[in-house]
């Protein structure tokens, strides 16, 4: 007998029908042979495996047991096809398992001749399609999510050349589909910042992500965009990266409003400032003048003319200090330099001393910073004094504060903490989650809610963390505000900022 199977006709010897019957009962697929009548005559392990049935329940059963009703028109089709001595190839269909699981198949099925060449049944190879359904099904889903996205979804090889361009980026960046793909991620970094992408591609290639990296692109028109990128490594079945898909996200607002609260914070700091400064330049100045008039009165000696002279040039040295100071707050220009902590410390402090001696606060100081560290001094008079005047806020009755400036070590880097303690009521459990968050605020109408954002903005600036612990428990109440600020922020580190952190 001669058998057509796979499309050719072969004559087999016994050898040759042992060999193809072992692998007929090895096969993974379903082998089933049927008559044209759709009874079935033969019926393999596959077929036992996907359909449920064992041979015996099958053969000399037909073929139509396996057709959901509404299909059994199939059957008719495929037997027509037959007889005219058609093959039918990758035929996809549903089918039903022994439990009554419909499921998807794909099927192939083939004439089966006599020796004469007459067909008087088939051959039929059906093989389990549902997982790759299910897989098909996921990937459309995902590329229907990808396609509808707001952010830039764009995959890569390790070459850097685009593979995918989804439609949020064609917004984001302004380039259709079809001029990206085969073409450079460079594309789109300025030119300043394309050792960006050789870093990025590094660590793909050790197998690492890159998780909310804010960073600056460039779009078609030439604008440059404010991104927060997300980079994960793509690999193949065997594990090995082969590219990696990119998340990018505008972040361009967020920043231009980040930025204006942090100026609308300096100028209500710079008005909290001056108003302390006046206060403390008043006291001096109403000095001068009754020294002034003192030393104009005719009863007045030579030397007492002189004391009081010399009295009123100490009160005008202390404004000129005053004066100093301040010019250094207004003048920083975000210029690193060189300080030690403590003096910025005592800086703040001495535009609030006469608000801590009248608000009855006892202040107590620790300084141990020998090292110095490199810190844009304005903006860490900003911090400090939001941190002091909080402090000093919390205790209208008076209290006790303390302000510490130690060296510290975190996990990998070495830096200075500075801790800020105070005895006042505390802050409710409930509102240490929100205390960085801007406009919010527990001093009503006496607070604008961003100063502590604001401070944990310029902190992380820093590469630093700022964090805050606090009770409410009579008897022991109080809050402690630590900052931690890294030595080596500003001498070419990537350090990653922090934070703020909240503890209870």
């Amino acid at each position: 007998m001669s058998t057509e199977l796979f499309g050719k006709e072969s004559v087999f010897t016994e050898t040759g029908k042992n060999f193809l019957a072992a692998i007929i009962a090895s096969s993974e697929d379903a082998i089933i042979t049927k008559d044209l009548d759709g009874i079935i005559t033969s019926w393999n392990e596959g077929a036992h495996r996907i359909f449920g049935y064992q041979a015996e329940e099958m053969v000399g059963q037909s073929i139509r047991r396996l057709i959901p009703e509404e299909l059994q028109h199939e059957e008719d089709a495929i037997l027509a096809k037959l007889r005219a001595g058609e093959r039918i190839r990758h035929f996809e269909t549903t089918r039903v398992r022994k439990n009554g699981e419909r499921f998807p198949i794909s099927v192939t099925i083939s004439p089966v001749k006599d020796d004469s060449g007459v067909i008087v049944g088939a051959s039929k190879i059906a093989r389990d399609i549902t997982e790759r359904r299910r897989a098909e099904e996921n990937r459309f889903r995902l590329a229907a999510i990808v396609d509808s996205a707001d952010d830039a979804i764009i995959s890569k090889d390790l070459n850097g050349i685009v593979t995918s361009w989804n439609k949020g980026a064609q917004r984001l960046f302004g380039y259709l589909e079809e001029e990206m793909i085969g073409q450079p991620i460079l594309r789109l970094i300025p030119e300043e910042l394309q050792y960006e992408e050789k870093e990025i591609l590094e660590k793909l290639h050790a197998g690492e992500k890159v998780e909310h990296y804010e960073t600056t692109r460039l779009s078609k028109n030439g604008d440059l965009l404010q991104v927060s990128i997300t980079i994960s490594p793509i690999r193949n079945d065997a594990g090995k990266v082969i590219g990696a898909s990119k998340i990018a996200r505008d972040i361009s607002g967020r920043k231009k409003m980040e930025f204006l609260l942090v100026q609308a914070e300096k100028l209500a700091a710079t008005g909290r400032m001056a108003a302390a400064i006046a206060h403390e330049i008043n006291n001096p100045l109403a000095s001068v003048l009754n020294l002034i008039f003192l030393a104009r009165q005719s009863s007045a000696s030579r030397e007492e003319i002189q004391e009081y002279l010399g009295t009123a040039e100490s009160e005008l040295e202390r404004v000129s200090h005053i004066a100093r100071q301040t010019l250094g707050y207004y003048r920083d220009n975000a210029s690193p330099c060189e300080v030690h902590l403590h003096d910025l410390v005592q800086n703040v402090l001495s535009v609030y001393r006469t608000r801590l001696q009248s608000h009855n606060i006892v202040l107590e100081t620790t300084f141990n910073d020998l090292r110095r560290i490199k810190v844009r001094p304005g903006e860490m008079i900003q911090v400090l004094s939001n941190v002091i005047s909080n402090a000093m806020d919390a205790m209208p009755l008076g209290g006790s504060m303390s302000i510490t400036v130690a060296p510290t070590k975190k996990v990998d880097r070495d830096g200075v903490q500075i801790t800020v303690r105070d005895t006042g009521g505390g802050i409710p459990r409930e509102h240490l989650d929100k205390v960085f968050e801007p406009f919010f605020t527990t001093k009503g109408n006496l607070g604008t809610g961003i100063g502590l954002w604001v401070a944990n903005q310029l902190v992380q600036r820093h590469h630093g963390q700022i964090s805050i612990s606090s009770s409410t428990e009579p008897g022991a109440s109080g809050t402690t505000v630590s900052i931690y600020l890294p030595f080596g922020s500003f001498e070419g580190t990537t350090a990653k900022p922090n934070g703020a952190q909240r503890d209870n």
